[in-house]
């Protein structure tokens, strides 16, 4: 069975890209932990905490990977420690956020559990360009004997017309 497209009409070239955008989305819209918010700072700022108790910075890494932002934390588990009860799991985990273009990540800090990542989102101006338009050159199958070094063709009509 095939799949419907959004972005079928031949109005929308070049959206294929936001197809591919919204299945990362739908993939990645079901992770549960860590938890996190989302705060606008300002017109042109973002900030995303995630909540990470128990975890270094060593056990953190971010990664930007094709317009996607990634969280990964791994979490090492200590041999030397005995456990009587173990209700805080060591768990890894992965968290996806897709980035629209021109969303930059400026920095991250980690500070009592909480990892937030500032990203910035520059204003865009709106622009108008005119593009120039240029005669086409005569293509060689629209001239008379197909021949592209020739000069046009002479064609000698013969017979009569009757009125």
């Amino acid at each position: 069975m095939s799949r419907l497209s959004l972005f079928n009409s031949p109005l929308l070239l070049g959206f294929d890209h936001f197809e591919r955008t919204l299945d990362r989305i739908s993939k990645t819209g079901s992770e549960g932990y860590p938890p996190y918010n989302i705060e606008q700072i300002s017109d042109e700022a973002l900030r995303i905490t995630l909540a990470v108790a128990g975890f270094a910075i060593e056990d953190l890494e971010i990664q930007i990977e094709d317009n996607q932002l990634v969280v990964r934390g791994r979490q090492k588990d200590d041999a030397d420690r005995i456990y009587l009860h173990r209700g805080i799991a060591a768990r890894q985990f992965q968290r996806s956020f897709v980035l629209a273009e021109g969303i930059e990540v400026t920095g991250a800090s980690l500070d009592n559990g909480l990892l937030s990542i500032e990203l910035a989102r520059p204003k865009v101006e709106p622009q108008v360009r005119t593009v120039p338009i240029k005669k086409a050159a005569q293509r060689t199958s629209d001239r008379v004997g197909g021949n592209p070094g020739a000069g046009p063709t002479e064609i000698a009509v013969t017979g009569s017309a009757k009125s």
